[in-house]
């Protein structure tokens, strides 16, 4: 046996010079997270998070219109290659020749049907035996046999598809989707976040529905290797991807929760992104010339959401007051070093022209905080502001510097940390206020407002909130085909759910950084997502 140090000395003992050149000399990276996933699954359908975002889009998951996630996120060619309306219901796609999934099969018009279909995306019903829809973010239930769909799944299914009828396959490489009633957002449905699709072979041949969620197979440029929940996700290479061979031969995405511990690793070595950098941090870590911070704002605004069936807050003249008593700019100045800004409510210019450019989020205005409280009659009970300890970036000092705020004017909000978004949602009582965000998965306030807080909305599924002409207005604005009196019928829905009759009250637009080497040549989305495809990699 030759000795390990003449194995190590010896020039002459190298590998031989084709098995070199059969070696993938891509690199591999590790990225620190604060969270991988939420729900400890990989399906879009069950995980739709922040942090999920962050690692499905444009590494595992696509559906048939992508984003351009290195751009202004608007609709871009993804698994179709074009498409078109027949009607106000319907639209037919071209899909795109040669997409292999995960597991060698060809991409065909049945896969599509199959993604939308009862047995993948609605099931039976929406609720639970016990009559209660489980919510997003709640804990994944214990596997059941077969094939039956954790409740949340067709409930996220409704959200984004409320009134779609059939998928349609023309031919092997042709569909048509088939809305029940008009729509003029279909476009943007196809490519908001839960439409993507999905192997029928590979769901059919996994054992549960569980099995699937934690190993998804789809046409990505990265396929599930290992998943360890409340851990590590390991991606590699898809190398017959659609879109060219990916630059990374693997990526590892590691749980790390506490943001020094992520800074400290990154300068360390350990990692080569570190996610989630609040602002205060980022001058800090420039300092040091090898690191560079990247990032901004992006489509999504922190908020807090009431639960109207609280004691205190069945009066909507308190909730109009916690409203006034929020000094958001200050907010903003302090926490985010002015790095992201207080929007126009619950709406992004990205809407285009359903975009109210006059309408702002609720005055700083303790006076009116104070009269509002008075004419409720509060006399200073308890209100409880549920919490995870910094989900979001500065969730936790943001929280402590609302309740001041909400102190100074007469209110008593007492956080209450959770450790869980099941714990968040509960029913129970003392759920009152908690935090949340909310995203523009497409160019439209269909996408956020009704998505979230119309009738089909996690707010009121989860039973916290309800309006009987915020809902009349959500249907004519998914079902209306007049440009102005869908604008109209959305200005009206902000003044209900932000003045009258608050369901929820913005706080500020997200922003994301993201800290790395800075010899790495990538650049970050304004978005949680995170691109590791052809073009956006170099060293």
């Amino acid at each position: 046996m030759i000795p390990r140090r003449l194995l190590l000395a010896s020039p002459a003992l190298v590998l031989p010079r084709f098995a070199i050149a059969q070696a993938d000399q891509r690199p591999a990276i590790t990225i620190a997270v604060q969270k991988i996933s939420n729900s400890n699954t990989l399906e879009v359908l069950r995980e739709q998070s922040n942090v999920g975002e962050r690692i499905f889009f444009s590494s595992i998951w696509e559906g048939l219109i992508g984003r351009d996630w290195l751009g202004n996120l608007g609709p871009v060619p993804g698994l179709a290659t074009e498409w078109r309306r027949i009607s106000d219901s319907v639209i037919e796609l071209k899909l795109r020749p040669g997409v292999r999934f995960h597991n060698g099969d060809e991409l065909t018009a049945d896969d599509v049907v199959f993604s939308f279909s009862r047995e993948r995306m609605f099931g039976e019903t929406l609720a639970t035996a016990q009559g209660r829809t489980i919510p997003i973010g709640e804990t994944m239930p214990a596997p059941r046999p077969g094939k039956e769909l954790p409740p949340e799944v067709p409930a996220v299914a409704r959200r984004a598809w409320p009134a779609l009828e059939r998928v349609e396959a023309v031919d092997r490489m042709t569909v048509r989707f088939h809305n029940a009633t008009p729509d003029v957002t279909l476009e943007g449905r196809l490519s908001r976040y839960g439409s993507e699709i999905v192997s029928r072979r590979a769901f059919e041949a996994a054992p549960s529905w569980l099995d699937w969620a934690r190993k998804p197979v789809t046409t990505g440029p990265y396929r599930v290797a290992d998943f360890q929940a409340d851990r590590s996700l390991l991606l590699v290479a898809h190398d017959e991807y659609w879109g060219g061979r990916p630059p990374l031969r693997q990526i590892r995405f590691v749980e790390v929760p506490e943001v020094s511990s992520r800074i400290n690793g990154l300068l360390a070595g350990d990692y080569h992104f570190a996610c989630d950098i609040p602002p205060d941090q980022i001058p800090g870590i420039e300092r040091n010339r090898s690191f560079e911070v990247q990032g901004g704002t992006i489509l999504n605004h922190r908020l807090i959401c009431f639960d109207k069936n609280f004691p205190q807050l069945r009066d909507p003249r308190v909730r109009r007051a916690i409203t006034h008593s929020m000094d958001r700019k200050a907010i903003v100045d302090s926490l985010w070093a002015g790095r992201t800004e207080v929007p126009k409510g619950l709406q992004w210019p990205y809407y285009d022209q359903m975009f109210h450019a006059d309408w702002d989020v609720p005055a700083y205005d303790p006076a009116e905080a104070r009269r509002l409280l008075r004419e409720a009659g509060y006399r200073g009970d308890p209100i409880p502001y549920r919490l995870l300890n910094n989900y979001y970036t500065n969730q936790n000092a943001t929280a402590q510097v609302l309740v001041e705020m909400w102190r100074s004017v007469g209110l008593n909000i007492q956080i209450e940390m959770k450790e869980n978004w099941s714990q968040i949602l509960e029913r129970n009582a003392t759920r009152a206020v908690r935090d949340w965000s909310n995203s523009a998965p497409f160019n439209d306030p269909v996408s956020s407002l009704v998505a979230q807080h119309g009738p089909n909305g996690q707010q009121q599924q989860v039973g916290e909130y309800s309006n009987d002409e915020l809902n009349r207005l959500s249907v004519e604005l998914e079902t209306g085909t007049d440009r102005a009196r869908r604008r109209a019928a959305f200005r009206r829905m902000l003044e209900i759910a932000e003045r009258e009759d608050p369901a929820y009250t913005v706080i500020h637009q997200n922003a994301t950084f993201t800290a790395k080497r800075r010899d790495i040549r990538w650049k970050a989305s304004p978005a949680f997502a995170m691109d590791f495809r052809q073009g956006n990699w170099g060293v």
